[in-house]
């Protein structure tokens, strides 16, 4: 059975803070084949969000967007300051995600990336019921705006707090609001899932983004990946989603030492994304 799928690929791919600029890359994305541009936001001021959405339309393109949460942007933190800096940049973030007609903000922001320590069970109970709060506190701000979060787990060398997709599930209950989604991704789940038909299924209907590698980081159909499980668990669940690849190359200089990306994991990107959308359509729609 083949899964209604919409391709798309993460321009960090390529480059890193996307800008304005970055639209360069849009035609040779559509040219590749892919409909969906996963468009990261490092840094919202660098975005004129107008001049992106004409040229996503300009070249037939659909935006899905992707957070960025580093040590200034932890709803986990004891600083309220810094909980404030999060909300202000999420919603700078939902306003791109409004104009760019994309219906979520996605990625781990519940704490922040690279936040990965042993602490107490107290000290950790502290920051998990941190995070159901402030992540309540941004869906209310998401459903104002017409819009959800998908929730990121990542594995345990980035994270100390949700690293599959039972903790993720874990979370949303918690929170209990119903802008809370999830995103699932391939290469974190390779490292925490036992079985990733069964975390598919964990997430069921709460799953409206997923995003895929190796489970090396490498272009999809190289590695290891169980990709039938996954196919299996997409279908049980009738995803109609999108389907990002996403990786970065250790040209990014802000992402290279935080996902640890010491080489290239292809011969050249245009190849990865190229190659890596072959397989996934020759995978998911049979």
């Amino acid at each position: 059975m083949a899964i209604k799928i919409q391709y798309g690929v993460s321009t960090w791919l390529w480059t890193s803070p996307f800008t304005t600029k970055s639209v360069s890359l849009f035609p040779k994305i559509k040219e590749m084949g892919y409909d969906v541009v996963e468009i990261p936001i490092e840094d919202p001021a660098l975005i004129n969000g107008k001049e992106v959405k004409a040229a996503l339309d300009q070249h037939g393109l659909k935006a899905v967007a992707c957070g960025a949460f580093g040590p200034t942007r932890d709803l986990t933190n004891e600083d309220a300051k810094i909980h404030e800096n999060c909300f202000q940049y999420i919603q700078d973030s939902f306003e791109l995600c409004n104009e760019w007609d994309t219906t979520f903000l996605a990625g781990p922001m519940y704490s922040a990336v690279g936040k990965a320590r042993m602490v107490s069970p107290e000290q950790r109970k502290i920051e998990w019921n941190r995070a159901v709060t402030n992540i309540y506190k941004v869906c209310e701000m998401a459903k104002s705006q017409g819009l959800s979060v998908a929730l990121e787990p990542l594995n345990r060398f980035e994270s100390d707090m949700i690293n599959t997709a039972e903790d993720v599930m874990r979370l949303i209950k918690e929170v209990n609001h119903e802008s809370a989604k999830v995103l699932l991704d391939g290469f974190h789940m390779a490292i925490e899932e036992t079985n990733l038909e069964k975390a598919i299924l964990t997430a069921g209907d709460k799953l409206i983004h997923v995003q895929v590698s190796e489970n090396y980081r490498g272009t999809p159909g190289t590695g290891q990946t169980p990709w039938n499980d996954f196919k299996s668990g997409l279908e049980k669940i009738n995803y109609e989603g999108a389907m990002s690849i996403e990786s970065f190359n250790p040209g990014n200089n802000e992402l290279a030492g935080a996902v640890c990306i010491w080489k290239n994991l292809a011969e050249n990107q245009d190849d990865f994304a190229s190659e890596g959308l072959a397989f996934l359509k020759k995978t998911f729609n049979t």
